[in-house]
Formats: C-alpha cells, sequence, structure tokens
C-alpha cells in the first residue's frame, strides 16, 4: 500500500480524477456515453479525441526533455505539416482520392522530419543550445505555414483526410486508436530494449556517457527527428478534424501544452528519467481543464489564466521541496522528533535533483548497458 501511495504517478493520478469528479459536479451529464449509428460520443469521448494529438507531441517531447534537451517547434512543425498537406489536396483537385491523400500526408511527414533533422543538426552538431535553437524553427515555421499556403485559410472537402482526426472506426474516434497504438510503439521501443536506458544515461551526463561509448549525438538527433515527425502527425489530425488549415492558429500553444503534459507527468525537465504514462496522464488532465473551463462558463480571454494558474498548483503539489515545507509549517514535527537524514547522492530515486552524481559511477552503469545493448 505505501509502494502505491508513494508512486510518482499517484499525484497525477489523483489530479486527475478531482478534476473529473469536479466537471461532473458542474455538468451533470458529463460521464454519459450515447451510440449514435454505431459510433460512441460523449463528453469523455471528445476529451479523449481533443488528447490526442497533445498526446503524440508530449511523446516526443518526453523523450527530447529526456536528453536534457526542449523542442519549441512542434507548434510550427503541426501548422506547416497541415499546410502541406491540406494545400496539395486542393491543388490536385480531387482531395477524396485515397491515392492524394496518401502522397499529401507523406509530404507533410517528410518536411515535418527535415525540420527535426535541422532542429537535431543546430543541437548536436553546431552545440547551440536546445531552447535557442528550436525557437529559430518556432519562428520561421509559421512563416513557411504562410508560404504554403499562400497568407490564406485552406479548406479541404475529402472524406479519407478527415479520417486521420474527425473518424470513426471500431466505433471509436480514429485519432484515439491512432495515438494509442503510437504511444505502446513508443514504450515497447523505450522500455522493451536498451534505448530507454541510454536515453536516461544521455540525459543525466551526456559527456560521461559519451566516454562509455553511448552515441549520445545519435540518439539526440534521433530524439529531435521522432519528436518532429509525431508534431507533424499531430498537424494533420488538427487540420483533418477541422478540415481546415490556418498557419495562423493550427498548433498554436501546442508546445506549451506538450511541456506542461510531460510536467505534470513526472518527468523532470532537467533530464534523465522519464515517464511516457505520466505525459499520457499529464494530457488528458490538460485537455479535462480545457472541458472543465469551458461548462464552467469562464471568457475565452482569461482561459489561460485559469489554466496556467492550475498548471502551476499541479506543479507545487509534486514538487518534493514544496511538501517537506508544508509538513514543516503546517503539520510541525515535534520539538523531540528527529530530522529525517538526507538522501545519499548515489539514491537516483529518492535523491533531489540538485544531488550530484558520480561520473565514474556513470560511465560504469553506461559500460554496461552498452554491453548487453
Amino acid at each position: 500500500m505505501k509502494a502505491v501511495m508513494t508512486h510518482r504517478l499517484m499525484w497525477p493520478i489523483l489530479i486527475l480524477v478531482a478534476l473529473l469528479v469536479a466537471t461532473r459536479l458542474q455538468s451533470p451529464n458529463f460521464f454519459d456515453i450515447r451510440v449514435v449509428r454505431g459510433n460512441l460520443f460523449g463528453s469523455l469521448i471528445n476529451i479523449a479525441r481533443n488528447t490526442a494529438p497533445t498526446l503524440l507531441v508530449g511523446l516526443g517531447m518526453t523523450l527530447v526533455i529526456a536528453t536534457r534537451g526542449i523542442d519549441l517547434s512542434v507548434g510550427a512543425v503541426a501548422a506547416i505539416a497541415g499546410a502541406a498537406a491540406t494545400t496539395f489536396l486542393q491543388d490536385t483537385g480531387d482531395p477524396s482520392r485515397i491515392v492524394n491523400v496518401l502522397i499529401g500526408i507523406a509530404i507533410a511527414l517528410v518536411l515535418s522530419l527535415l525540420c527535426g533533422v535541422w532542429n537535431g543538426f543546430l543541437v548536436t552538431v553546431l552545440g547551440i543550445q536546445p531552447i535557442v535553437a528550436t525557437l529559430v524553427l518556432m519562428t520561421a515555421g509559421r512563416g513557411i505555414a504562410q508560404l504554403i499556403t499562400d497568407e490564406q485559410i485552406i479548406t479541404v472537402d475529402s472524406q479519407p483526410y478527415k479520417m486521420i482526426g474527425g473518424g470513426y472506426w471500431l466505433a471509436l474516434p480514429f485519432s484515439i486508436l491512432l495515438a494509442t497504438a503510437i504511444f505502446l510503439l513508443t514504450a515497447l521501443l523505450v522500455r522493451r530494449t536498451a534505448l530507454g536506458v541510454l536515453l536516461e544515461s544521455v540525459g543525466v551526463n551526456p559527456e560521461a556517457s559519451r566516454l562509455a561509448g553511448v552515441r549520445s549525438r545519435s540518439i539526440t538527433w534521433t530524439v529531435y527527428i521522432l519528436c518532429a515527425g509525431l508534431a507533424g502527425l499531430a498537424g494533420l489530425m488538427i487540420t483533418s478534424n477541422a478540415t481546415a488549415a490556418d498557419p495562423n492558429s493550427t498548433g498554436l500553444f501546442l508546445e506549451m501544452d506538450a511541456i506542461l503534459a510531460v510536467a505534470i507527468g513526472g518527468t523532470s525537465l532537467a533530464g534523465g528519467r522519464f515517464s511516457l504514462a505520466g505525459t499520457a496522464i499529464g494530457a488528458v488532465i490538460i485537455q479535462t481543464m480545457t472541458t472543465m473551463i469551458l461548462i464552467l462558463g469562464i471568457a475565452p480571454e482569461i482561459t489561460l489564466v485559469y489554466k496556467a494558474a492550475i498548471v502551476a498548483l499541479f506543479c507545487v503539489v509534486q514538487s518534493r521541496e514544496a511538501r517537506a515545507l508544508f509538513a514543516r509549517v503546517v503539520l510541525r514535527r515535534s520539538p523531540g522528533q528527529a530530522a529525517a537524514p538526507p538522501p545519499a547522492s548515489g539514491d537516483l530515486e529518492t535523491a533531489p535533483a540538485s544531488a550530484v552524481v558520480d561520473a565514474s559511477d556513470l560511465v560504469a552503469v553506461a559500460g554496461d548497458v552498452t554491453g548487453q545493448a
């Protein structure tokens, strides 16, 4: 029982449950799910559908942050992908043809991967700080999307294309099934192979990992490419659901939602250990917050303020230092109670983020992992 209560996913799960219950109190029909023409509809289904793009970008962002990086360009990459696909379909004259849809999707994903190659090149080869390197594409990407669409909103009437973000399959939105499949594939890749351990070793100490024989540059470059590819797929979901691509609004603030999902899920922004399940829960929390704010009738212009305040509260609740301060100030230990000894510097589970890790130990561990891989 103690292990369950102290699990790092316990707080995000409790927060999500609290949000769902609070929203249910405001909307009595919130948990209702109905079947219409063989498909499931309801508020929970809508939350899951709208969570899919954030989950995809959050998965890529989790892997990037695990390597001590960050990608601020994912929203712009989503806009580029959506603009490229819809513009191509409009120019073909037959956007409903499946071959044209597949070609449009391929063009969008290739452009997204190229964006990832560019970000990875700036970070790994030129040594530019990730926040600065990706800020370049974050700014220029919107301009590229506007050039593709000639600064117009592109609308596409294509049922096959709409299937990506707005269609149904097996009674569920196809976007939910697609995002779930990619989540499971990513989890198998990083948790059933040595890749996950290598990612964490690069995030803990890139130089020690390099000395141990880990190809830290290749790993870092790869995660930036993967993150951009998932952002491009998220852009296809967003534009296909809306049947239109607006280069100014597609993927707007998507990078912030992805980073918040990663942080709420318990992944340290300083790199190292990460949690894909935590990111998935964080993405659902963010979309549930958005739904709750709409149900409460809060004015759109202050929605972001409420959202930021709630997320800040979540981060404080998960902070070990904040909980320790709460214990000292509110619970007030008895005078005779001895303070708990500080965690050992080598204990990665209990040591604070500022603890120093012995580089020689990391080299030995990473060497063993590389040998096993």
